[in-house]
């Protein structure tokens, strides 16, 4: 992921940037469409070199132009190949036309799909629809789409997996599950949020040679956090540092039965280079909290009052980890929003947000798809039909930044272009994993970043984190394993 590059785009953009390519730049659009072609053929061969018979499943526009040149280049090159045409090939035009009758010349045969079986080929390439689906699938072409998700064979797509919305990330209806997408000129944003992250597979990028002053033309719709070095932001230690000079993490939150939350986000922040660390929870947990971590500071706290002397020595508040929705964390969620410490906001403290909404610069607020729904008054469901709308509308509505996470965590800040984080994987589905983002972020508050900053790079070191452990295997693995990961990468 860290090769593609950090700009993101929406589809009409990416548009825009081959109508500039092609009636201000002059390269012309059959250009673009063989070197999209020979970069899709090449990356097949590359992927499944010992393949040798291949489908490809072409619809009328551009990305079934795309489909005919691979056609072209793998007959060319041996393969045994067959085409099969989607929509009335006459409204074929353009490039495309081009593109197609160049198949045809070199002696192929394009047969009109009707349901034939997609079984016994290597690949299955996916030039169905391209960038411009903005309804649900119907009729043949979801025929088509479960046809080539219940293939055998590896499955290539070219430019973006048909049935995937390019912008949102989420499928319409049904899409095709491809195990490689290689997607053109810009990055659609869709590929690396929700549901784009499964039906992409492994995701390659070619910029087809177009001229590199084509992207300052437009301004991105959304950028990468890969791109993101923590050590720009976190430079090397002075040798005469002590504790005081890296920040006092106040983690409240800890309700009966949920002390597990605030230590597990008490200790990320400790992890992750905050000088101290301090628990405010029920005081029928102070006394064991920290047994097995003596670095952090419990305290009980019953009522308020008990938060003043803590609120004095802390330098960034964490809110919400195991809070519970009860009177007791009411109470604290309303002592530490009277103070004007920054803070961070999860679990929780999201929920009794959403119950008298608040708007302030001063937090960073961490809801995932439930949370968010609460946040906005819809449900998980709309959020993940469009997260790039949920995360700014989160923003637009409570201040602040917001941390939109799932697969592809999404950071909003004001007047900021998105940031997407497509590490992580779904290991990271476990109870736990917000508590520790939550404490991530608030250590890197406490040494300095500012709120945009502490969650980008917050987001991106959690989810490397997660990679990390992961690598003894997905399943199993809990929240308290990416501490150690996280001492390491906050080193690196």
């Amino acid at each position: 992921m860290d090769d593609l590059p950090h700009n993101l785009y929406r589809a009409a953009q990416v548009r825009e940037l081959d109508r500039i390519a092609i009636e201000e730049f002059a390269v012309p659009g059959e250009v673009l469409m063989t070197r999209a072609g020979q970069a899709a053929f090449a990356a097949l061969r590359a992927h499944w070199p010992d393949s040798r018979s291949i489908v490809v499943l072409c619809g009328t526009g551009n990305n079934g132009g795309d489909g005919y040149v691979v056609a072209r280049l793998a007959r060319e090159a041996g393969l045994d190949v067959t085409v099969l045409q989607l929509g009335d090939a006459a409204r074929v035009g353009g490039a495309a036309r081009l593109a197609r009758d160049a198949l045809l010349a070199a002696g192929a045969t394009v047969t009109p799909y009707a349901g034939q079986s997609l079984q016994g080929y290597d690949v299955v390439v996916d030039a169905l629809l391209g960038t411009g689906l903005e309804r649900p699938l119907e009729g043949l072409w979801r025929d088509a789409v479960a046809a080539i998700r219940g293939a055998p064979g590896h499955v290539l797509a070219i430019d973006i997996p048909t049935g995937l919305h390019a912008d949102r990330g989420s499928v319409l209806g049904a899409a095709v599950k491809a195990d490689l997408t290689i997607t053109f000129i810009g990055v659609k944003q869709g590929l690396l949020t929700g549901q784009g992250l499964d039906a992409r597979g492994t995701l390659l990028y070619d910029d087809l040679g177009v001229p590199g002053a084509l992207f300052r033309r437009l301004v991105p719709a959304a950028v990468a956090g890969g791109a993101l070095r923590l050590r720009r932001v976190l430079p090397p230690r002075a040798r005469d540092s002590h504790k005081g000079c890296f920040g006092h993490v106040l983690v409240v939150g800890g309700e009966q039965g949920m002390s597990g939350a605030a230590r597990l986000a008490g200790e990320a922040a400790a992890r992750c280079g905050a000088g101290l660390v301090s628990i405010a929870t029920r005081a029928a947990h102070a006394a064991v909290l920290n047994l097995s971590r003596p670095e952090l500071m419990v305290h009980g706290a019953e009522d308020a009052a008990a938060l003043r002397p803590l609120f004095s020595r802390a330098t960034v508040l964490a809110i919400g980890p195991g809070l519970g929705r009860g009177e007791w964390g009411r109470r604290m969620l309303a002592a530490c929003l009277e103070h004007p410490l920054p803070k961070v906001m999860d679990a929780d403290a999201l929920t009794l947000l959403a119950q008298e909404p608040l708007r302030r610069d001063d937090w960073v607020l961490t809801p995932h798809p439930g949370e968010a729904a609460r946040l906005l008054g819809v449900s998980s469901r709309d959020i993940q039909e469009d997260r790039f709308h949920a995360v700014r509308e989160i923003q637009g509505r409570y201040g602040g930044v917001c941390v939109l996470k799932g697969a592809g965590t999404l950071v909003q800040g004001r007047g900021r272009a998105t940031v997407v984080c497509a590490a992580g994987n779904p290991g990271m589905a476990a109870g736990g994993m917000g508590d520790v983002l939550t404490g991530v972020i608030a250590a890197l508050l406490a040494q300095g970043l500012n709120p945009m900053a502490a969650a980008c790079h917050g987001a991106v070191l959690h989810a490397r984190a997660g990679d990390r452990a992961a690598r003894e295997g997905e399943r199993g693995l809990l929240a308290g394993d990416l501490m150690s990961c996280l001492r390491h990468l906050v080193n690196e």
